[in-house]
């Protein structure tokens, strides 16, 4: 691998070196391979929701519109990086531009904003349906379901440009090696010429407000919810209740619990090794995982995605017999 100082005329590093996964040449093809097929499963997993939501009108309910935003956001959050990891794994040179470094920096972490946003919005979806049913059709119109999905995207977008802004004042003079594989905050703010205090507190503060309102938020109304169900009789409402819940707060532990780990924990980015392999967990495993869980559980979303898949229904034949 060819490392340049990539430093111009006025001394700023106008490119960065994304170390990546340094090992062998055969490690690295390997690793391509198995990166590669995650990230299509991915891709192929999240549209597939994406798909079954349009095309069946069953599921134009605020429930799946949320989904099927959330499946359209994994696909942005997975490739803010993905590719650019998987084309600097067979790469000599393994470079990013200083424009496109800050670029990832900010879009990655505004699509890891909006996912804790439309967590909690799913999760004020469900407690609205079980622990206000009678009002949840005048509550939760498309209206306000639209709404929810405006504040989410933009809100991701909003609340990582300040940090974003002050990332880009952050002076860089060399060193250029980013021991990552992609422009992650802690890396970036290690490379710094100088102390920059002011933006560490700033990012800081704003992803640990992120963080622990929206999974407090999500964490009280799920709190709620399982109140509400273990209060239902015993039967095939309570279990369908409980299984639906259950499944969108396994997303949800998977998701903060690998997030808080990596910025919350204080001792997690003093260990590269440790920082990658939970940093690959959040950006690479939940996404493949989310479209599996909100799925294979859910008998609309199932039938909706044979029928776009080709696959036939399969009915079971009602027993005629006296």
């Amino acid at each position: 691998m060819s490392i340049s100082e990539a430093n111009n005329v006025s001394g700023s590093v106008s490119e960065f070196i994304l170390l990546g996964f340094p090992c062998r040449r055969e490690i690295q093809i390997l690793l391509f391979v198995i990166f590669s097929l995650i990230y299509l499963l991915t891709l192929l997993g999240n549209t597939s929701i994406i798909c079954a939501v349009w095309s069946s009108r069953k599921l134009h309910t605020p429930m799946y519109i949320l989904l099927a935003n959330f499946s359209f956001l994994e696909i942005c959050y997975v490739s803010s990086d993905m590719p650019k990891m998987l084309s600097n794994i067979i790469s000599q040179t393994r470079s990013i531009s200083y424009a496109g470094c800050l670029l990832q920096f900010y879009f990655f972490f505004s699509m890891c904003a909006a996912e804790g946003y439309f967590l909690s919005a799913m999760s004020f979806d469900r407690f609205l349906a079980i622990c206000r049913p009678l009002h949840y059709p005048t509550i939760m119109t498309h209206h306000l379901c639209a709404r929810l999905v405006v504040f989410c995207w933009a809100g991701g977008f909003l609340s990582i440009l300040i940090p974003a802004v002050l990332m880009s004042w952050v002076p860089f003079c060399g060193p250029n090696i980013i021991d990552h594989f992609f422009c992650d905050l802690g890396p970036l703010l290690a490379l710094s010429c100088a102390p920059v205090p002011k933006t560490t507190l700033t990012c800081a503060t704003v992803s640990s407000l992120i963080i622990f309102i929206t999974f407090l938020y999500i964490l009280g109304s799920y709190t709620l919810v399982l109140r509400a169900v273990l209060r239902v009789p015993a039967g095939s409402g309570r279990n369908k209740a409980f299984s639906t819940c259950a499944s969108h707060f396994l997303v949800v532990s998977l998701f903060y619990g690998s997030v808080m780990v990596m910025y919350v924990s204080p001792g997690s980015r003093s260990h590269p090794g440790t920082q990658k392999f939970v940093t690959l967990f959040y950006c690479m495993a939940t996404p493949l995982f989310n479209p599996l869980i909100y799925s294979l559980r859910n008998k609309d979303m199932k039938d909706a995605l044979k029928k776009v898949l080709g696959a036939p229904s399969k009915e079971i034949p009602k027993n005629t017999e006296k």
